[in-house]
């Protein structure tokens, strides 16, 4: 049994990690920030100790995990580094760790977290598999063989890791703070796709992965098409999803997914496709996919008075059509409302009319003050440059929050990575 201490350990993929440590055995904790996050539930539900952020946390014993929001001069890492106990960054630590087991990556630009969920709860179905996903939730189990992981793209992070298989939901232009155009977010992806030791899953929509000149094998994945693995006679019902899959040309099964919208059966096939290779029970896995019951702030859902109020972790326009598409295929003929809460000034500025399009396909939009950052606080918009190029949006704030009230039996999806949880969490308040 080793000692950890994870500073920042709110985090998500923190958080995560010190779940699947404390699961194998270690003895745990962590320090962060005294406000409420989202993560911190399942923490205190295992029983790992959560401190306020202090030097005095810092003792000897303990090997300590750095989350990388800090810096080296965060008062708890400076004096662990100081005092020459053994100070690990999260990224470092997780490739090191990895190194144990058959590793999946989940990467690309969107879906990330949807699809690593979705694999780790399936494979689990046939195979034990320690898991961390990037909505703060991680499990990890003794006598496994396999680790599915969420691995990020943001300042490269990704390139530490050299996985045996890698799934690439997409690529596209985010993190306008750290890349500087959609060839410098594919540079950093074909990097990290050649550091791949057994394969690739790669959606085959994507133009950037299609182009990519790589020595591992390379799975494409999608609706009908050329592709290696694709779903084909799709069907929709109460119960969900239903489509055939093909792989690379034989039939492998059909299956039947509790999930509405096309990048949920893309998810899907990525997941399926690393089952298939890696020769899992094709009868224990389409049972797994009946089970599954989604990710934290994922289309997550509560009915109240008539409504459907759904928290969903959308922020960028790309994934604000999606959750969209699974509104209307899901609640089909009810009106769709959104409170959106932009995230961060630059990528709000860089996708300005993106947003505003994608908010469009709803019925009435909201919009909400831009969440920032702690390297970002202030920039040159305000929400209401998006209100503006919104049909039927408006402003709202915080305290008059019963105006979403005359939205009766809708649905009424809150979105954002900020503090949007708190407007939602509010009105449900007052619904009660």
């Amino acid at each position: 049994m080793e000692k950890y201490h994870f500073i920042g350990i709110k985090g998500a993929g923190m958080s995560a990690l010190a779940q699947v440590l404390h699961d194998l055995g270690h003895e745990v904790q962590g320090s962060d920030i005294e406000s409420e996050v989202f993560t911190e539930h399942q923490l205190r539900d295992k029983g790992i100790k959560i401190l306020p952020f202090d030097e005095n946390n810092v003792v000897e014993g303990f090997t300590y995990i750095a989350g990388n929001a800090f810096m080296n001069d965060h008062m708890e890492i400076k004096k662990a580094l100081d005092a020459g106990y053994p100070v690990i960054r999260y990224h470092i630590f997780l490739a090191d760790f990895m190194s144990r087991y058959t590793s999946i990556a989940v990467t690309g630009a969107h879906g990330k977290t949807s699809t690593t969920g979705l694999l780790s709860h399936v494979m689990n179905g046939d195979v034990d598999t320690t898991f961390l996903i990037g909505d703060g939730t991680g499990f990890g189990l003794e006598n496994s063989n396999y680790f599915a992981f969420e691995s990020c793209e943001y300042k490269r992070h990704f390139l530490s890791y050299h996985p045996d298989y890698a799934i690439i939901t997409n690529i596209d232009f985010d993190h306008p703070d750290y890349f500087d155009s959609i060839d410098d977010v594919v540079d950093a992806f074909t990097e990290m796709a050649k550091q791949v030791n057994k394969g690739i899953i790669a959606y085959g929509g994507d133009e950037y992965t299609r182009n990519m000149k790589l020595d591992v094998p390379v799975w494409f994945y999608g609706i009908d098409g050329d592709n290696d693995v694709k779903a084909v006679n799709i069907e929709t019902n109460s119960k969900g999803t239903q489509f055939d899959v093909y792989i690379e040309g034989e039939k492998i099964d059909r299956f039947t997914i509790p999930m509405f919208g096309d990048h949920h059966i893309l998810n899907s096939l990525a997941v399926i496709a690393i089952c298939y290779l890696e020769k899992l029970d094709m009868n224990n896995i389409k049972d797994a996919f009946m089970t599954f019951g989604g990710v934290k702030r994922r289309f997550s859902e509560t009915f109240l008075n008539g409504m459907v109020i759904v928290d969903d972790y959308a922020h960028h326009p790309k994934e604000i059509s999606a959750t969209l598409e699974t509104a209307r295929k899901k609640y089909h003929g009810r009106e769709i409302v959104t409170v959106f809460q932009p995230h961060t000034f630059s990528r709000t500025e860089t996708f300005l009319d993106d947003f505003a399009d994608a908010l469009s396909e709803s019925d009435k939009s909201y919009i909400v003050d831009i969440f920032g950052s702690a390297r970002e606080q202030t920039g040159n918009l305000s929400s209401r440059d998006l209100v503006d190029l919104i049909p039927n949006s408006e402003l709202l704030d915080e305290r008059d929050l019963e105006r979403l009230n005359s939205h009766s039996n809708a649905v009424i999806i809150f979105m954002g990575a900020g503090d949007i949880q708190k407007y939602e969490k509010r009105f449900t308040e007052l619904l009660s």
